[in-house]
């Protein structure tokens, strides 16, 4: 059932709840007004979600849900701890906990749900949130799997809900400038994309044999739809990304990040590749972690440019992690901390000038701010459901041409592999374990 191997799953069944009243008709300041926010997932990047969006203007933490309860109660008491004055007056009744997402997301009273899982956990989490009523925020990449991808986008569209993929650069003034300048034509047509990505890392510990289970952890849920593998603690929290059961390697990790810029500012937000091949895939062999170590997938598109997602780039100033966008004119470079330009189109990525007719979405406040406004205005997030998995969409092509050894044809309009019946089953087919379902 490994990714490589099967690319499984099969989704995530939801309960239907009350409806609650919208987001959109409440006040920002009475207490009994506030965006209720609720955690599923409560490790490190979850907890900084709901630490971010807690301090916002308007909102007020509920709930936390994680089938770890040393990282659910470190969740909690810092709730508790961040309302302790209005525990005191008794505005605040404090924070409540759950193990299953489920009953989380059942909550009349809650308005939005962050979604900080791990990646195989994402889709469920969100169909949930959905079904019931819940604005989502999920961390990138938005779903595990490329079915799940659909699935979570089209319930969302489906239920009218705000949705904001953690894909966070979109929300930096660099990142907006850059794209900007490019779906601008400053750099004239486009000839090649060069998307860097981190190194994948291995180990040689193989984690066959079953450690014992801590009390504070409920493994068999923790596991959910993928498979029960022996329990490991290097296999969980934080390095859960390097198996392939669970994540999707350093490929998946950081494609919702790079790749999802380089798709801003070629204007493919709602679009895709037409093909995809994928080449050098390098795993480590032996051990727990399965990713690739290296990897390079080269995307066509109908622009008659490539974008190449690969660990092995170099470039601007000798990065190999970033975006950078070549044409006819020159080039522009992005990443965390820098932008560069060829000399003669330096001029455009400067905030002040002007890069053209066509405006780059600009989410003032921040990326978690971005979505508070979501929630109170309906106006659709910088980063939506569908964003989020057509900027992924090239990784879960990736690694089905990978385990294929073939280049894959691509409809983006349809979503469909051209031609290759084995590969378009391959990519949608969703095998969950035990009763777990997608629908």
């Amino acid at each position: 059932m490994k990714r490589r191997n099967f690319l499984k799953t099969s989704a995530a069944s939801a309960l239907a709840a009350p409806t609650i009243v919208p987001s959109s008709v409440l006040g920002a300041n009475a207490p009994s007004n506030r965006i209720t926010l609720g955690l599923i997932g409560c490790g490190g990047q979850g907890t900084g979600n709901l630490r971010n969006l807690m301090n916002k203007n308007g909102t007020q933490a509920i709930a936390v849900c994680d089938p770890d309860k040393n990282n659910m109660n470190r969740a909690k008491d810092h709730v508790n701890k961040q309302y302790a004055k209005q525990t005191e007056s008794g505005e605040y009744k404090g924070c409540e906990t759950f193990t299953d997402y489920r009953d989380l997301c059942a909550m009349k009273e809650l308005d939005a749900v962050i979604v900080g899982t791990p990646d195989h956990w994402h889709a469920l989490a969100c169909l949930e949130s959905l079904r019931n009523k819940k604005d989502v925020y999920c961390e990138k990449p938005i779903t595990h799997l490329f079915a799940e991808g659909q699935a979570v986008y089209k319930e969302a569209a489906k239920q009218k809900a705000i949705f904001q993929v953690g894909s966070q650069q979109r929300s930096s003034s660099r990142m907006r400038v850059a794209a900007e300048a490019v779906m601008n034509g400053v750099l004239g047509k486009i000839k090649e994309v060069k998307v860097g990505l981190p190194t994948g890392g291995g180990t040689d510990e193989e984690g066959k044999v079953a450690q014992p289970i801590p009390d504070h952890l409920d493994y068999d849920l923790w596991c959910g739809p993928s498979r029960l593998l022996p329990f490991h603690p290097k296999r969980l929290h934080w390095n859960w990304r390097w198996c392939l059961d669970y994540g999707g390697g350093q490929l998946m990790d950081w494609i919702g990040h790079h790749n999802d810029i380089a798709h801003w500012g070629l204007e493919m937000d709602k679009s895709g590749p037409i093909k995809v091949e994928a080449k050098g895939f390098r795993y480590h062999g032996k051990g727990m972690y399965d990713q690739p170590l290296d990897y390079t997938v080269v995307s066509e598109y109908a622009g008659g440019y490539t974008v190449t997602l690969s660990n092995k780039h170099k470039m601007a100033g000798g990065r190999n992690m970033g975006t950078e966008w070549h044409g006819e004119n020159g080039w522009i470079y992005v990443d965390r901390g820098r932008i560069d330009a060829s000399d003669n189109l330096k001029q455009f990525i400067r905030e002040s000038s002007d890069r053209g007719p066509k405006k780059a979405y600009h989410s003032k406040g921040g990326h978690h701010q971005n979505f508070i406004d979501g929630v109170r205005t309906r106006k659709e997030c910088i980063c939506s459901a569908e964003t989020g998995h057509r900027s992924a969409t090239p990784g879960h092509i990736g690694y089905v041409s990978d385990k294929l050894g073939r280049a894959i044809k691509w409809d983006p309009k349809k979503e469909q592999v051209i031609g290759d019946p084995e590969a378009e089953k391959l990519l949608k087919t969703v095998n969950y374990r035990g009763d777990w379902k997608l629908g």
